[in-house]
């Protein structure tokens, strides 16, 4: 990125948002997800003391970085690594490498007791963000929301066990009946101040009441439809934490019920399994609950649909849970593929060196 491209980096205190500057970055590489973390990449050339002088202020750990295109927020978080370098020529620059304001709750451990009674499983998500948030130094100004989802759960966490707060949300988050979680960032409307809101939504986060219309010919610039049966299955079974009542006897994971995709099977596919860890649940339903959605996540053959797009006035900033109307007609499709697809996950590449803005869109059914 140059400074005549239409994204600026703009460098902010962690804790307090304040600007801290505006910097030139380079070699630009992002990318974003609901429910996991997304990363960014970047350069920022040194040239002289006086730039090196303000780069100094980035600090690894306390440093907020968005990236802004056209006056809107397209992604922010913070900054976790840096790498400063000096080519044989003497050129330096300072390699960046950060992740999404949610990448904060991999940082942070439960250490008190939690238990939350039967309450909406969002509302325990949201006062998980609000205690990793209350102890002093760890409010990172992320705010919240009010969506419920009439689904109740009891929860609990132990003082000791050193549980990482991501970990936890993606325990309440796993049942079939769960959730999704985003950290958005925005600028308020009225304000014009730099929001970050956590986003949740049950059973998924959904942006926006119109559908995104991309076309190839058109906006769809190339597109891949991978399929993978490595990653898939036709049964599935979870395992949880070990319960021994009597110690004479070997302790014995609880495990659920298999659950079988009987219409695969019937159709001719063959017996594959799957099986998955969850070493802090001790609930049986609950396992039971998380084979039935591991199982219809992956049944058969994993196909994530990926489509690259030219980013011009046509694609908002707001991609994440957006509904995307896709129309391609090509050899492959003589008749048409035209199917709503919702976009989970999105890399942008900044223009450079002659290449157009573009990202890369990943998608599942609608």
């Amino acid at each position: 990125m140059t400074l005549d491209t239409p994204y600026r980096a703009i460098f902010c205190d962690l804790l307090t948002d304040q600007t801290l500057d505006i910097l030139p970055l380079r070699d630009v590489t992002l990318d974003d997800f609901i429910g996991k973390p997304g990363s960014l990449s970047g350069t920022v050339p040194i040239p002289d003391a006086a730039i090196a002088a303000r780069v100094r202020r980035v600090a690894e750990g306390r440093t907020a970085v968005y990236l802004e295109r056209g006056g809107d927020l397209w992604w922010g978080g913070i900054i976790w690594t840096s790498t400063l370098a000096s080519s044989e020529r003497g050129v330096l620059t300072l390699g960046i490498q950060a992740a999404t304001f949610d990448s904060y709750a991999a940082r942070r451990r439960i250490r008190k007791d939690l238990s939350y009674p039967a309450t909406d499983q969002l509302e325990v998500a949201r006062e998980l963000w609000r205690e990793l948030q209350s102890a002093p130094g760890g409010d990172i100004r992320v705010d919240y929301g009010s969506e419920t989802s009439g689904v109740l759960r009891k929860a609990s966490w132990r003082d000791g066990d050193e549980t990482p707060y991501s970990e936890a949300l993606e325990q309440l988050a796993a049942p079939t009946d769960g959730f999704e979680h985003h950290i958005a960032v925005y600028r308020d409307p009225v304000t014009g101040e730099r929001v970050r809101r956590l986003r949740l939504g049950s059973p998924r986060v959904r942006t926006g009441a119109t559908d995104l219309l991309l076309d190839r010919p058109g906006a769809i610039l190339s597109y891949a439809f991978p399929r993978d049966a490595t990653r898939g299955g036709t049964t599935a079974r979870a395992r949880g934490a070990s319960v021994n009542n009597n110690q004479a006897e070997e302790s014995r994971p609880l495990y659920s019920a298999e659950k079988v995709a009987g219409d695969l099977l019937a159709a001719g596919w063959p017996r594959v399994d799957l099986s998955s860890d969850h070493n802090e649940v001790g609930d049986r339903a609950a396992l039971d609950s998380l084979a039935a959605t591991e199982l219809a996540e992956a049944r058969g053959a994993v196909v994530i649909p990926e489509i690259t797009v030219r980013l011009d006035g046509v694609v908002p900033p707001a991609l994440l849970g957006r509904t995307a109307r896709v129309r391609i007609t090509d050899e492959w499709f003589p008749e048409g593929l035209d199917v709503r697809y919702r976009i989970i996950g999105c890399k942008v590449q900044p223009a450079e060196r002659g290449r157009p803005d573009t990202a890369e869109l990943y998608l599942e059914v609608a």
